[in-house]
């Protein structure tokens, strides 16, 4: 893996010790040496993974991470404090900076790497959902996430472990701000996780009755548990259980005898992300049904029908089922939009829209075509079928005045209707929109309010 790490220590040897290391591990490198540099490279680069010394004069260690931490462009890019300090108030303090760890010096090298690698791998799935959310927020579709910076995140939390004793302990750290539930059992922890709605599980890897480290790869590999942080327990001395949960994909871990403040502070951090994440693939999907729907109506837009067609098209042909396409428009729509404004043009084509919902089936495609013009894809529907649908949707529509909110507070519309079906296995939808919307200019022609089929 291949990723760029700033390095940031006053002490020359201490920085240079770092580079050599990392370069050989095919890390690319940028140093700096105090704590504004810092903050400096963290914007000029891009840096996927920050090593971070506490100790520095100026700004410490602890402010630079708040304030990378506090930067929406950088909040995401994590940080590792590698220092000397060795107490737990220590690490809870660079916890609370922000930082994603707190690595006590002298490092062991293949820890250090292995919680480059984790941290930089989550940062790569982060960094995917910002890009799609940016080209959301480029098409004007939606508003930013918000950031990582979240004081008082609280959540559902599960606990995995068969010592009573911890289990207590557990929920006396972690409640009542948190929901917790445990469990103690390998097929009990696979029910949870497929059925609940938890923001973290924490997995003690010493347990007696299964292995730890199967469990959390089988969390991993459920649809449930893909997004669902990991915090794993291990004992001193267990590197090598520790380094293989970071490879399978563990968020985070605590190292026993756990401290109350350190888990509470890496809780937090784990549940903060977590909002973050969950808030960034909302957005993605958002983007997506919204490139899809016209924001006015709800239906969906002219772009999906057009792509859509084609493949509904293409499948009648190899079928021999037949389907049927009406396009509509509003008789003199233009006159509602100068008489009344077009907010009440607005409002007349939200109800149309809900008058069409409710007389086609769920399996029919209704669309915006474009102003004032709608269409139907119909798929096994045969024309006389069709036709059915399309006239009582019109006696509908001219029967039962729209409501708006202006007076007269009623309107009285008509619409007409142009029909077309599939001709076999050659038709296109281009053809087929040509002959529905043939229809349609007949209907309009013979005096509006009415249904004309092209095979008419």
């Amino acid at each position: 893996m291949t990723a760029r790490v700033l390095v940031v220590d006053d002490i020359l040897s201490n920085v240079k010790l770092l580079e050599a290391k990392l370069t050989a591990e095919y890390f690319e490198v940028v140093t700096g040496f105090n704590g504004m540099e810092a903050i400096a490279k963290t914007e000029e680069c891009s840096p996927d993974i920050i090593l971070l010394d506490v100790m520095m004069p100026g700004m410490d260690g602890f402010e630079a991470c708040r304030r990378i931490k506090s930067n929406p462009k950088t909040a995401h890019v994590p940080v590792i404090m590698v220092t000397a300090l060795d107490q737990p108030s220590d690490r809870v303090a660079g916890l609370e900076a922000g930082a994603d760890d707190f690595l006590t010096k002298p490092v062991d090298d293949a820890a250090l790497f292995a919680r480059v690698r984790s941290l930089v791998r989550l940062k790569m799935m982060t960094d995917e959902l910002r890009m799609r959310e940016s080209t959301g927020q480029s098409m004007g579709l939606l508003d930013p996430a918000e950031t990582l910076i979240d004081n008082n995140p609280t959540g559902r939390i599960l606990v995995i472990e068969d010592r009573p004793e911890s289990v207590a302990w557990f929920k006396n750290a972690l409640t009542p701000a948190n929901e917790m539930a445990a469990v103690d059992t390998f097929e009990e922890a696979l029910v949870r996780v497929k059925g609940g709605d938890y923001d973290l599980i924490v997995v003690s890897l010493g347990m007696r009755g299964f292995d730890g480290l199967r469990l959390c790869s089988q969390l991993r590999s459920l649809p449930e548990g893909r997004n669902v942080p990991i915090l794993v327990v291990v004992s001193e001395g267990e590197r090598r259980k520790l380094t293989q949960a970071l490879e399978m994909g563990v968020n985070d871990y605590l190292t026993r005898p756990v401290d109350k403040n350190e888990l509470t502070a890496r809780v937090r951090t784990q549940l903060r992300k977590k909002r973050y994440a969950d808030r960034l693939r909302h957005n993605v999907q958002l983007s997506l049904e919204m490139a899809i729907t016209d924001q006015l109506t709800g239906l969906h837009n002219r772009r999906y029908m057009e792509r859509h067609l084609s493949n509904l098209i293409g499948n009648a042909g190899k079928t021999g089922r037949p389907l049927a396409f009406l396009i509509m428009d509003i008789d003199y729509f233009k006159s509602v939009n100068d008489t009344h404004g077009h907010d009440i043009g607005d409002e007349v084509l939200r109800e149309f829209s809900s008058r069409i919902g409710a007389n086609v089936r769920g399996l029919d495609l209704a669309c915006r075509y474009g102003g004032e013009e709608f269409v139907v894809v119909m798929p096994d529907t045969d024309i006389s079928f069709a036709y059915m649908v399309a006239e009582r949707l019109r006696r509908s529509v001219e029967t039962t005045p729209f409501e708006i909110s202006r007076d007269p507070r009623k309107l009285n519309i008509t619409i007409s209707i142009g029909i077309a079906s599939s001709e076999g296995e050659k038709d296109t939808a281009e053809a087929l929109l040509h002959r529905a919307d043939q229809a349609l200019y007949r209907a309009k022609r013979d005096g509006r309010n009415r249904v004309v089929a092209d095979a008419a």
